[in-house]
């Protein structure tokens, strides 16, 4: 009896804990997009692990996190300064989580405006964030091929 009281009282509790992460992961989320729009190049580089690796599945690459940080400060530094304005945003198709692990998986859309004209891409990517001291920090993140503006609308979030 006691094993099964146990066992409905994970089952109650499980789903309020992964609600709390997704609302710690959607901080995480709206923190990386600050920092991209506000050109805080150390804000950015915080929110991943000191170990991340960035992959770019299109171009079969794996870098270490710092040597695509390298190949983005000058964007950064561009926004920070006003010279250019540039968002980036987040929808996800599935998010696996726990207290301190997730992979997610999505859309992240990018836009940037100068001088020198408008850019940007629509990406679909995967993340596996662990949470440290409190903190979610990104260990590995997946470039994988473009998205379409159908496949971006698609996981428009849901309106209740």
């Amino acid at each position: 009896m006691k094993r099964i009281l146990l066992v409905a009282l994970t089952l109650l509790v499980l789903p309020v804990a992964a609600q709390d992460t997704l609302e710690e992961l959607d901080a995480y989320w709206a923190e990386v997009s600050r920092t991209v729009a506000d050109g805080d190049f150390e804000g950015y580089a915080a929110v991943y692990h000191p170990d991340a690796v960035l992959v770019f599945a299109s171009n079969d690459q794996s870098v270490p996190l710092q040597q695509a940080l390298d190949g983005w400060k000058a964007g950064f530094d561009a926004t920070a300064s006003g010279a250019m304005t540039a968002s980036v945003d987040f929808r996800f198709s599935q998010r696996l989580v726990s207290e301190t692990t997730a992979w997610e998986k999505g859309i992240f859309s990018y836009r940037s405006e100068s001088d020198q004209g408008e850019g940007g891409a629509m990406v679909h990517f995967t993340a596996l964030s662990v949470k440290k001291g409190g903190q979610w920090l990104m260990l590995m993140e997946n470039q994988m091929e473009q998205a379409t503006q159908a496949e971006w609308d698609a996981l428009a979030p849901k309106e209740n």
